[in-house]
């Protein structure tokens, strides 16, 4: 079954707690960023909006990062989680350019790529992405996606490239998440 991130759009504040655990738990240089949280605006008067969307790897079923890697160090876990072997990474920066999200960056440090693994070794001992419990709100979960279908989530959003790579995210989304013009705050 595929595992994936479910994101209640309708209750984020927006408080980046969840890409302050990301960067704490990978240790990630300055610049490195494997989960971000923006924030848009939509609508006009007199009825405007705004949203805040958290976003991360979406452990796509058909993973374009994957398919282009030259040295197979991109794969897909058994249980669905797309990683990388930095062991075998050299660097080239395909995967990064073929993935429509832009999950997979390039660590200067290492001169390789790192990306979200959804916290995969943390996984393994039973425990949730470290995005995911730092989350006040409780607007992150991971899980098999099926167990999110109750909630009538959606993956296309106009903010969101085409989702032909399969992603495993399901979004529940406020309604000016919907709007075609849209803008991006920087806060």
């Amino acid at each position: 079954m595929a595992k994936g991130f479910y994101f209640d759009m309708t209750t984020c504040v927006g408080c980046k707690a969840c890409f302050i655990a990301c960067k704490d738990r990978n240790n990630t240089e300055t610049g490195v960023n494997f989960r971000t949280v923006k924030t848009y605006e939509a609508g006009a008067f007199p009825n405007p909006g705004f949203y805040h969307y958290s976003a991360s790897c979406n452990h796509c079923d058909k993973p374009a990062c994957v398919e282009v890697c030259p040295v197979g160090a991109m794969y897909k876990t058994e249980e669905g989680a797309v990683v990388v072997d930095q062991e075998l990474c050299v660097g080239c920066l395909s995967c990064s350019k073929a993935c429509p999200y832009k999950a997979p960056k390039f660590v200067k440090s290492i001169e390789k790529m790192g990306k979200c693994d959804s916290c995969y070794a943390q996984r393994q001992e039973g425990k949730n992405p470290a995005c995911v419990d730092a989350c006040m709100m409780r607007c992150l979960k991971f899980g098999e996606m099926k167990d999110f279908q109750g909630e009538k989530p959606v993956n296309e959003l106009p903010i969101l490239p085409s989702n032909e790579t399969k992603p495993n995210l399901a979004i529940k989304p406020k309604a000016a998440a919907t709007e075609e013009n849209f803008t991006e705050k920087h806060v």
